[in-house]
């Protein structure tokens, strides 16, 4: 082989090698951007979903927020609301108080009214003796209802039943009921009214005009409210 056969066979191989060259760079130039590309699009679709999940929970947390900031205020208005009505209820109790107070203050209307509370006590007992309780204030008015209320007695009990039945009646003058209430002072008070006992003070029947008051307010509360809050249509 001369020299220029030689020096052909090698500028082949040459150009045989530099094309297996180039065609492998091209090969891992592509690879390579074809797995730039995928990685740009794992770190792009990576990232969206964070921003949609932290979206996401920015959005719940503002729904959250709002939700309870709307029951907050609800229940806010809900309780200004009760307030509101507890107050006008508390108001019509006080202005009852206050004329039950002027009623009593009324010596027919008063020891009318003593009497009837003594007879009802006295008929839910049916007891021969009976201790009328009463405010100090009230011993004098109270012991001149007792024969009256007696009498009374005695003449329900025979006109229902037929039956004589009486009943000794006497004032307990060992303990008395609170006194008055007196605006600005806290503290135990009653408006009036009597409590009966009997068997030394094992049996009771409470007839003050707070009991039978807050009573007739707890079986009232209904219609009050009907009254003073009607419903809307």
């Amino acid at each position: 082989m001369d020299t220029m056969e030689a020096s052909k066979q090698i500028e082949q191989m040459r150009t045989f090698i530099l094309a297996e060259a180039v065609d492998k760079a091209a090969d891992i130039t592509k690879k390579g951007e074809e797995e730039f590309s995928i990685e740009v699009h794992k770190v792009i679709t990576d990232q969206k979903e964070k921003v949609r999940q932290a979206y996401e929970r920015k959005t719940k947390q503002v729904e959250t927020s709002y939700a309870i900031a709307k029951s907050m205020a609800i229940n806010k208005q809900r309780l200004e609301k009760i307030k509101a009505r507890q107050e006008v209820m508390n108001k019509v109790g006080d202005d009852a108080k206050g004329q039950l107070v002027k009623e009593m203050q009324k010596a027919d209307s008063g020891k009318k009214f003593i009497t009837g509370l003594i007879v009802q006590g006295l008929l839910m007992l049916l007891e021969k003796e009976v201790v009328v309780r009463c405010r100090k204030s009230d011993v004098a008015m109270v012991a001149g209802c007792l024969k009256d209320a007696s009498d009374q007695y005695a003449k329900i009990i025979k006109d229902q039943s037929g039956a004589s039945k009486a009943c000794a009646l006497t004032i307990d003058s060992s303990t008395f009921l609170p006194p008055a209430p007196v605006p600005g002072q806290h503290g135990q008070s009653c408006l009036g009214g009597v409590l009966l006992h009997c068997f030394n003070g094992k049996i009771t029947i409470d007839n003050t005009l707070d009991v039978r008051l807050n009573l007739v307010m707890e079986q009232a509360k209904p219609a009050i409210r009907a009254l003073l809050f009607p419903q809307k249509a």
